[in-house]
C-alpha cells in the first residue's frame, strides 16, 4: 500500500511508545516504576466529575457547536481576562480535543510549504512533527543549561528569516520544567514585535509553579504583541483531566475562524458533557489545583535530592510543570540506549532526551506517588552504578 509522503516525514511519539510498553509490562505482572507519561496520578476532582454526570443526565449528549459550548468559551475568555490579562472575548476561543489538538489545528490553518517555525530545544516531542505535517520547516534552536534551557532574544533574532511565520514558546516547559521570567518574556516580546512574526504560547502547565516563579503570558506584555499572540492550553495538567480531551486555542478572530473551519471538517465538537466538566473546573473552587501543586512541589524536592545524589547524573532545579531533565553525558550512552537498558534491567520507564532534541538527557516525570519515586530512583541509582 502506498502511503502519503507526509507520513514518512513524521517520527512516532517516543513518549507514547515507552508509556505503552511500560503499561504492557505491568499487565504482564511485572513491577514497573513508570516516570514516562506527563499525566497526574490524581483522580479528577469530584465536582468536575459530578458536573459531567449531571450534564449526561440532563441530556447533554448531542452534537454541539464545532467551536465549543458557548458557556465554556465564555468561561475560558473570562479566565484569560482575569488570570492572564488577555483581552479575548468568547468569539476568540475554540474548544479542542485536548491542548495537542489545538496546536495541530493551528499548524493546519497557519503553516504551509516554505514557512519556517522556530522551536527552542529541548522541545515537546510533537511541535516539529506538527510543523512537518503542515508542510512547514521546523527551525530548531539549541539552548543550554547555562541559559536554563531557554532561548535568548539574540538567539531568536538570529533564527528569524523572511520565511519565519511562527515562534513556539512553552513556559513552564515540557520537558525541562523551566519557566521564563517576566523579564525574559518581555524581552522575547520585543523581538516578536520588532520582526512582525506570530507567537504561539503553550501554557498548559501555567498553574504548576514553584519557588515563587511567576507566569507572564506574552500577549499581556503590550497591545502590539497581543495582536501577534496565540494561546494554547487545556485542562489536562492542572485539573488532572488528561483523558477528558478538552483543550482550547485563543487567537485573533480571522485565524480562529480558519481553525473552526478545519475542526468542523475533522472532529466537529469536543465531547459535549466533558465540556460541562471543564466549565465546573474553571468556575468552581481552585483549591484542588493548589492541593495537587503542593503535592508536586513535595515530590519535586524529594526527587531532586535523590537524583542529584547519584554520581554521574546532574539536573537543574525546575520551577514549573512536573518534570526533571537529567544530564547523562558523563555515562557515554545515548539516551535511547540508557532508557532501553533501564526499562529492561531495572523495570523503570523514562523518556529518552532524543525525543526532545537533547540526546544527552533523559526526562523523568514526577507526576506519580512518593513510593514509586523512592523505589524507582533506587533502581535508577543501581543502573547508573553498574555503568559508571
Amino acid at each position: 500500500m502506498k502511503l502519503a509522503a507526509r507520513v514518512k516525514q513524521v517520527t512516532p511519539s517516543l513518549t507514547l511508545a515507552i508509556d505503552a510498553k511500560a503499561k504492557a509490562m505491568k499487565r504482564d505482572g511485572i513491577d514497573v516504576c513508570s516516570f514516562s507519561a506527563g499525566e497526574p496520578d490524581f483522580d479528577t476532582p469530584d465536582h468536575i466529575k459530578l458536573a459531567a454526570v449531571d450534564a449526561l443526565m440532563a441530556g447533554k449528549t448531542r452534537y454541539g457547536p464545532a467551536a465549543g459550548e458557548p458557556k465554556l468559551r465564555e468561561a475560558i475568555a473570562h479566565k484569560l481576562q482575569t488570570d492572564n490579562q488577555l483581552c479575548y472575548s468568547a468569539e476568540n476561543i475554540i474548544v479542542t480535543n485536548g491542548g495537542k489538538h489545538s496546536l495541530y489545528n493551528l499548524m493546519m490553518a497557519l503553516i504551509e510549504a516554505g514557512d519556517e517555525v522556530i522551536i527552542p530545544a529541548p522541545f515537546w516531542v510533537s511541535y516539529p512533527e506538527m510543523v512537518k505535517l503542515a508542510e512547514g520547516t521546523p527551525v530548531i534552536v539549541q539552548t543550554t543549561a547555562e541559559s536554563g534551557y531557554k532561548i535568548t532574544p539574540d538567539q531568536l533574532r538570529q533564527a528569524i528569516t523572511p520565511k519565519t511565520r511562527l515562534f513556539i514558546l512553552n513556559s513552564p516547559s515540557n520537558p525541562t520544567g523551566m519557566v521564563y521570567t517576566p523579564e525574559e518574556v518581555r524581552a522575547i516580546a520585543e523581538v516578536i514585535v520588532e520582526h512582525d512574526i506570530l507567537v504561539v504560547s503553550d501554557e498548559i502547565y501555567e498553574k504548576l509553579l514553584y519557588d515563587g516563579a511567576q507566569h507572564l503570558s506574552i500577549g499581556a506584555v503590550s497591545s502590539e504583541v497581543f495582536d501577534r499572540t496565540i494561546i494554547s492550553s487545556g485542562f489536562a495538567k492542572a485539573y488532572s483531566m488528561t483523558g477528558w480531551r478538552v483543550g482550547y486555542l485563543a487567537a485573533p478572530l480571522e485565524l480562529l475562524k480558519a481553525v473552526s473551519i478545519i475542526q468542523g471538517h475533522s472532529t466537529s465538537n469536543v465531547c459535549t458533557f466533558a465540556q460541562y466538566g471543564a466549565i465546573a473546573a474553571l468556575e468552581g473552587s481552585q483549591d484542588c489545583v493548589e492541593q495537587m501543586r503542593l503535592a508536586f512541589a513535595d515530590r519535586r524536592q524529594v526527587i531532586l535530592n535523590l537524583v542529584n545524589a547519584i554520581p554521574g547524573l546532574t539536573c537543574l532545579t525546575p520551577n514549573g510543570a512536573f518534570y526533571i531533565f537529567i544530564n547523562i553525558s558523563k555515562l557515554g550512552m545515548s539516551s535511547l540506549e540508557f532508557c532501553d537498558g533501564l526499562l529492561n534491567e531495572q523495570q523503570v520507564a523514562l523518556i529518552p532526551g532524543i525525543a526532545f532534541g537533547a540526546d544527552d538527557h533523559i526526562r523523568l516525570s514526577y507526576a506519580t506517588d512518593m513510593t514509586t519515586i523512592e523505589r524507582g530512583v533506587d533502581r535508577l541509582a543501581a543502573y547508573v552504578k553498574s555503568r559508571f
